[in-house]
């Protein structure tokens, strides 16, 4: 695995390289071609990196807790407390990375959501975790275009909701949105205090 990653990482610098290369702007289709490539290996190439630190802090702490001064030990035995329980989660996190990706990772999406159990709590439910999704593809600056609506009767609830969300690897982050989503809470129209318990269902579905 690590072979991998280091030319995985190799291959990275190389195209950083050929990205400042001033000639290849004129080329504007290779250019964009190496910067998806480019782009595409980051996340590995920096979780790779920050595990090699991880490991070199590790190997450098225990390194020093052979160091006859006192102080010295207690500096690298709490170095090496705060280091080695990241070391598992970042290794398993570089396996992640390095499987196949699935061939519908880089679409776009079409986004449905509609109430289920829970009435007008359910489309207030919906309306929420819209403005969620909304808030979410602002933050990877994506493009959402609403094809249709159907509001409730209450607040600023919906019963349904479809729209296309484009932009950088839509379909990865958002794939495992789809299902039944619950929330159990106090409606603000409930004067008993009484919890409910309300459903909705998401969608997300490749697009072309």
């Amino acid at each position: 695995m690590f072979e991998r990653l280091d030319q995985l990482e190799a291959r990275y610098e190389d195209l950083g390289k050929q990205m400042s290369d001033p000639t290849l702007v004129n080329d504007q289709k290779k250019f964009q071609s190496i910067a998806k490539q480019h782009r595409d290996m980051e996340p590995t190439v920096e979780k790779f990196r920050e595990y090699r630190k991880i490991k070199d802090g590790v190997a450098e702490a225990k390194a020093m807790l052979a160091d006859p001064d006192p102080d010295v030990k207690e500096m690298a035995q709490a170095e090496l407390d705060a280091l080695e329980p990241r070391l598992a989660p970042a290794e398993e996190q570089l396996k992640v990375l390095l499987l196949p990706k699935d061939p519908n990772d880089e679409k776009n999406v079409i986004l449905e959501l509609r109430a289920g159990t829970g009435g007008d709590e359910a489309a207030l439910f919906v309306a929420e975790v819209f403005r969620m999704y909304l808030r979410f593809a602002e933050q990877h600056k994506w493009k959402v275009e609403i094809l249709s609506q159907t509001e409730s009767g209450i607040g600023h609830g919906l019963k349904d909701v479809t729209a296309i969300i484009e932009g950088d690897n839509v379909y990865s982050q958002l794939k495992y949105e789809s299902g039944v989503h619950r929330v159990q809470r106090v409606p603000a129209t409930e004067t008993q205090g009484r919890v409910h318990t309300s459903a909705i269902t998401v969608a997300v579905l490749p697009r072309g």
